[in-house]
Parts: structure tokens; sequence; C-alpha cells
């Protein structure tokens, strides 16, 4: 496995402090309340449009809607998960957040290669530019602008910063023998304290980003692996890495083409009964299929209005659920800094 070099500089007796990055500003763990870990609020159109045409969704209005109607049914927070250089919308998040009464946190760092045009100066941007730019996204602000047509450095930065690091493998990032964008990730985590969010497309996959962070000098709490209940099979590997202090992100929920609910609540539920209550998130992973302002098959509401009681009917207690929505997004989502 590559060895990462980045290695935090926090002496390990510094005072830490505790907060959420959102586009509106800090808040502290106690505000963030009933949380999505894993969305999409707006998608513009460009390259991932062009490899599925659901991955363009960037209607303001109808955004909104969605955003509120999740308002109306005591949604408090949602991480957007779109990162810089490939269709964010750093503006109508912060709008959209402002709007809805509703706390987002955005993202920063990298996705799949395939959502970025083989002219896209992702492909060209050395370790210490990115872990620059991801930095200063966390610090001082997004950049907008950042798609197709734009060259590094990078300008265009509004106030709203982003609120964590969204980094993604897959077979073509696994291939690839340079991994400076992991690498560069790490440093920006371990200079600030945020979180690092990792698309994962299989469990051996997450394995190796768990063990590339950790390596790294990344603490297992810092990071959360997403997507690992397409499959629903494994348990073993997955409280393995549970047990580890990982956080794992499930959002195959109303994603009717891998499972159904009721399968996916039976796995939760027996995940929870094995322990796992502390290292659970739950999220919709939404596209212009899903959201129903859009004309898609569930919306933001969908989570709490039906898949909760799903998972409530297969065991899951009360305070698990409030574990799975509001305790652990609080956790796995701030920052801890010696600011």
């Amino acid at each position: 496995m590559d060895r990462c070099m980045a290695k935090s500089s926090l002496p390990a007796e510094t005072a830490l402090t505790t907060f959420i990055r959102t586009v509106g500003g800090d808040i502290t763990p106690a505000e963030l309340g009933f949380c999505h870990s894993h969305e999409h609020l707006f998608l513009a159109d460009g390259a991932p449009r062009r490899l599925n045409p659901d991955l363009w969704f960037d209607e303001y209005g109808k955004s909104l809607q969605e955003l509120s109607d999740y308002k109306a049914i005591g949604g408090s927070a949602i991480v957007d998960a779109q990162p810089l250089g490939c269709g964010r919308m750093e503006r109508e998040l912060v709008a959209v957040s402002q709007a809805a009464g509703v706390h987002v946190i955005a993202s920063t760092g990298f996705h799949k290669l395939a959502m970025y045009s083989p002219q896209h100066w992702i492909h060209r941007a050395s370790e210490e530019e990115l872990s620059s730019l991801f930095i200063s996204e966390l610090t001082a602000g997004m950049y907008t602008g950042t798609d197709q047509g734009a060259e590094l450095p990078l300008d265009g930065q509004i106030s709203a910063r982003a609120g964590q690091i969204k980094t993604a493998v897959d077979d073509e990032r696994m291939a690839d023998p340079n991994k400076r964008w992991f690498a560069a990730a790490a440093r920006a985590s371990l200079a600030t304290g945020a979180p690092i969010m990792c698309h994962t497309e299989s469990l051996a996959q997450a394995r190796w980003m768990a063990a590339y962070y950790r390596a790294c000098g990344v603490p297992a709490e810092r990071v959360i692996l997403c997507h690992l209940d397409r499959r629903l099979e494994q348990r073993e590997a997955h409280l393995a890495l549970v047990s580890e202090g990982f956080y794992l992100e499930y959002d195959t929920i109303g994603r009717f083409k891998y499972h159904s609910d009721e399968a996916e609540a039976t796995w939760i539920a027996a995940m929870l009964a094995e322990g796992a209550a502390s290292r659970l998130l739950l999220g919709l992973d939404t596209t212009r299929a899903r959201l129903r302002a859009y004309g898609g098959e569930i919306g933001l509401c969908h989570l709490r209005e039906r898949f909760l009681p799903l998972l409530a009917a297969a065991g899951a207690t009360a305070d698990q659920l409030l574990r799975l929505m509001e305790l652990n997004p609080a956790q796995a989502f701030a920052w801890r800094t010696s600011r």
C-alpha cells in the first residue's frame, strides 16, 4: 500500500475546539439537529450530466422546495457531498440554506475522475496545489467557477466555507499508482481538523481507503466511508471497520435497483444489534431521479417519513434512531482543531 507522507503537526497535548462548519457559519454540534449525512442539492450542467442525465439539477426554486419540505418535517441539516470542479453550485447552496432555514455543510475535495473532462485542471494539479486549495476552501471560502475552463490558481472566492473534504475511490483510481489526491486530502484534514468523506464502490476499496488515511495519521473517527450498503453482505467486514472507529454512511435507501427499503432496514437493524449504533450515518444520495421537485421518485422527506418507521419496525429503538440522525452526525462532521 502507498504510504502517505502527511503527518499532523498538532501536539498531542493541545486543547481542541469542536465545531461544525456550515455555509452559514460555524455552529456547535448541539445545534446541528436532524441531519441527512449525504445529499446533493444542486448539480450544474457539465461533465457529470454527460456521464448520467440524472446528474443535472440546477433549478433554484425546485431545490428550495425540496429543502423547505424537509424543514417542514423536522429536518435541520444536510450534508451536500458535491465537491468543487464538477458541478458544485456554491452561491446557490448559501442562498437555499438561508431561505429554507436548514444548515448546509458543503464539500471541498474531489470526485471520481469520470466526473471531470479530460482537459480539467484536476488532472494536472500537484499534491501541494490540491492540499492548499482544499485548505483555502475550508478556512477562507469556496471558489466559484471551478469547472471546465478554469485554471489554477483559482479566483472568485466567496466567504462561505466548505465543512468537509470529499474524496472518491473507484477502479480507475485504484489502478492509478499516483495517489496525490488522497494525500492532499489527508494533508488538509490534518491541517484543519476537517472530516473526510469517501465515495467507495466496493468493500475492498473502502478497506484500502481506511488503511490509507490511517497510515497518513488521520484519526479513524474523522473518516466517513460511503455507499457500502449497496450490497448487503459481509456484515462482519462492516463491523470490523466500525470497531476500528470509522463511520459508515449508508444511503441506498429508496434506491430500489439495488434492494428494497425493507431489506435495508433489516440490515441496519442487525448492525445496530451488533453494536454499530455509534458509527452509522444515513442519507439518500439524491439525484434528479430521486428528488420529487424535479419529477423524481422519493424526495428528501422519504427517509424520515417512510424509512425510519420501517427501521423502527425492524427493531431499532428510539435512542438508536436519535443517534443515527442527530448524535452521530454531530460527532462525525465536527472539526477538532486548535483554533
